[in-house]
């Protein structure tokens, strides 16, 4: 969970944002506002407030340029529900496929799962404590001791006490050696929860998966909870144990209210691919439903109520940032409702070579980094050069110039291709360290550098 909105300046969500994405500061600038907004909206007085609708997003750039990593990384900073979903996916209501508004089941779905994790973590030392209580039962079960005044007794109440003082003793010294880890492979017999009969998943990819889960929960209904026994070491026995105690400590009700309320009013919808359901002019051929495709999204995105297995969520203040390249078409070759319902457009640039070459060791996850801590578990060291990054960057720029333009998505192919010996032979190479010099990457590199036909097939 990132930190909360009202904890966060347009400046602040900027700084987290260049940590990850080189370059685009108009993108990022136009995402730090739409999110500030949402807190500024949620101090507004209650009759004002739920006329502000968010200002979503169109984000126009060739692809590998940071459009799905930027939303992406917004929702993470503000711990917001995120879903990514493409526009291409989906069809209009009569053709055979997903409707629009499986997005917003997907993103409740999320949140609902989000808010789980979130509470279970609250109950987990009760859980851990009521499985270890229960652990201690199956090893240690009960001893039923005679009542005061019986025949069986008579004399021997002192004997009781005694037994029950020494049982509680024997408990406490499995209880620690428990905690230790001393009983972990034991094996002992628990009674676990039979899974949920599912239905076969006849409605998959139809846009009615949802009927599978209420099929599926009707039956659960109609046939009580069934318990198995199961043979289990005591470590696997814990993990099902704490897990169960976990389920009945949470307040499914609860959790369902936050989500549906978090969803509602945090939730952000990132729609890739938007161009691709552009219509150009024409609606003949097997594009015929890509302006039906947007007439369906219009209502979600202006703001409509969606039915979900979890009850109604409102999509009014759900943020929606599309993205698309736009090669083929432009961002007018949308339906003008769909084009009003996205208010702020930024235009993403390509990368340069400088760009690429920030992109390979500035971010918190670049490459070079990634690549280095790979190998270095196998004890081998990459001494990257810095000429020889600027090569990388140099071959990265004409590789895209002479084939598709993938942007940063280049680098990935182009580092696999230059250490994929090293990758091949690391774990003979321990202690070793392996200078990544201009040299180095020209010889790697030099057969899709010199063969036109061949930097077609590098990906």
């Amino acid at each position: 969970m990132g930190r909360s909105e009202d904890e966060l300046t347009p400046a602040q969500i900027v700084a987290e944002l260049d940590m990850y994405i080189i370059g685009q500061e108009k993108a990022k600038k136009s995402v730090a506002i739409a999110l500030r907004n949402r807190y500024r909206r949620k101090n507004l007085p209650e009759e004002l407030r739920d006329e502000v609708a968010p200002k979503n997003i169109i984000m126009i750039g060739p692809t590998g340029v940071g459009k799905t990593e930027i939303a992406r990384r917004l929702s993470n900073i503000s711990g917001a529900p995120f879903i990514k979903v493409e526009a291409t996916k989906y069809t209009e209501v009569g053709y055979v496929g997903r409707d629009v508004e499986s997005m917003i089941r997907d993103l409740t779905n999320i949140s609902v799962n989000d808010v789980k994790k979130e509470m279970s973590e609250e109950v987990e030392t009760i859980a851990k404590e009521r499985a270890e209580d229960g652990l201690l039962d199956i090893l240690l079960p009960p001893i039923s001791f005679p009542k005061k005044g019986t025949a069986a007794s008579t004399g021997s109440g002192s004997t009781g006490i005694g037994a029950e003082e020494k049982r509680r003793k024997t408990r406490e010294r499995f209880r620690e050696m428990l905690r230790k880890g001393e009983l972990d492979e034991k094996v002992v017999e628990i009674e676990v929860k039979q899974p949920k009969t599912q239905v076969l998943g006849m409605f998959a990819g139809t846009g009615l998966e949802d009927m599978d889960t209420n099929l599926s929960n009707m039956f659960s209904s109609i046939f009580p909870e069934k318990k198995k026994r199961k043979k289990a070491s005591v470590k696997e026995a814990r993990k099902l144990l704490e897990e169960e105690e976990r389920d009945k400590l949470i307040d499914m009700d609860k959790v369902v209210k936050v989500a549906i309320e978090r969803a509602e009013q945090m939730g952000i919808v990132f729609l890739d691919e938007i161009d691709k359901i552009a219509t150009k002019g024409s609606t003949q051929g097997p594009d015929v439903s890509r302006e039906g495709v947007q007439r369906d999204i219009l209502p979600i995105v202006e703001g409509s109520t969606v039915t979900t297995k979890y009850g109604a969520v409102r999509t009014h203040h759900i943020l929606f940032i599309a993205a698309g390249a736009f090669h083929m078409s432009k961002p007018s070759d949308l339906i003008p409702e769909l084009q009003g319902r996205f208010p702020i457009r930024v235009e993403l640039s390509s990368l340069s070579t400088e760009d690429l070459e920030k992109i390979l060791t500035q971010p918190k996850n670049a490459l070079i980094k990634q690549y280095s801590a790979l190998l270095q578990t196998e004890g081998v060291e990459l001494d990257f050069k810095p000429d020889a990054i600027e090569e990388i960057a140099k071959i990265a720029t004409f590789v895209n110039s002479q084939t598709e333009n993938i942007g940063a998505r280049r680098l990935y192919t182009i580092m696999e291709l230059m250490l994929e010996d090293v990758s091949f032979t690391a774990p003979d190479l321990k202690n070793q360290i392996i200078p990544i010099t201009v040299e180095y990457v020209r010889s790697k590199l030099k057969n899709i550098i010199e063969d036109k036909d061949l930097s077609k097939y590098i990906l």
